[in-house]
């Protein structure tokens, strides 16, 4: 069985660091990637699919499960007053989005981007935009508890717009969320906003 999972900690495979080209935000970048975070090679689809449907974010914005950076720098670039927070438990991925920040700072003008554990944000921080790709992988009930400690958070009039497979249970988890949110768990209603190549993105409303 292979440990090294992009949710853990500290990757044990060697961080041998490289080089990859993107376009974000219609910006070209030569960013860091290495083993040990998710997608490494490139953009992955379903973040692919994220940012062509999520509409252009202000205020104080939250990349929920960060990687090595696309949606936060995507998000940086596109509304360059904002100011991004980027959450991750792998501490690689954490410092490979710090020196992406840099590299795409000398691109273009990008907010800017705090990239911190999920302990080091503070309790009281509310975001008025989630963007995120949750590790579906985790398991469901580690998924549910990573939203449902995440999505309260939505500061009044704030949406969170995440990306989820179909086959690896989108349309169970829209029904989790519909179900708890309507209850009591801090947040609103839930909307499919676009399905594409596989997957669907979900909207879910602050409450």
């Amino acid at each position: 069985m292979n440990d090294d999972h992009y949710f853990t900690a500290r990757p044990a495979s060697a961080d041998e660091r490289r080089v990859i080209d993107v376009v974000l935000a219609g910006t070209r970048l030569r960013l860091e990637t290495a083993p040990g975070v998710f997608s490494p090679g490139h953009v992955d689809l379903g973040t692919q699919v994220l940012l062509r449907t999520v509409p252009d974010p202000s205020g104080r914005i939250l990349d929920l499960g960060c990687g090595w950076g696309p949606i936060a720098l995507t998000a940086a670039l596109r509304a360059p007053g904002a100011e991004v927070t980027a959450v991750d438990v792998n501490e690689r991925a954490l410092d490979l989005l710090r020196r992406n920040v840099d590299r795409a700072s000398a691109a273009a003008p990008v907010a800017a981007v705090t990239a911190v554990s999920p302990l080091d944000v503070p309790a009281e921080a509310r975001f008025d935009v989630i963007w995120s790709n949750p590790p579906i992988r985790i398991g469901k009930d580690a998924l549910h508890e990573l939203l449902g400690a995440w999505l309260p958070r939505l500061a009044p009039g704030g949406a969170a717009w995440l990306v989820v497979q179909r086959n690896l249970g989108a349309d169970s988890l829209a029904r989790w969320l519909a179900a708890e949110g309507a209850d009591t768990r801090g947040w609103g209603a839930v909307e499919k906003v676009a399905s594409a190549k596989g997957f669907r993105v979900l909207k879910v409303n602050a409450a």
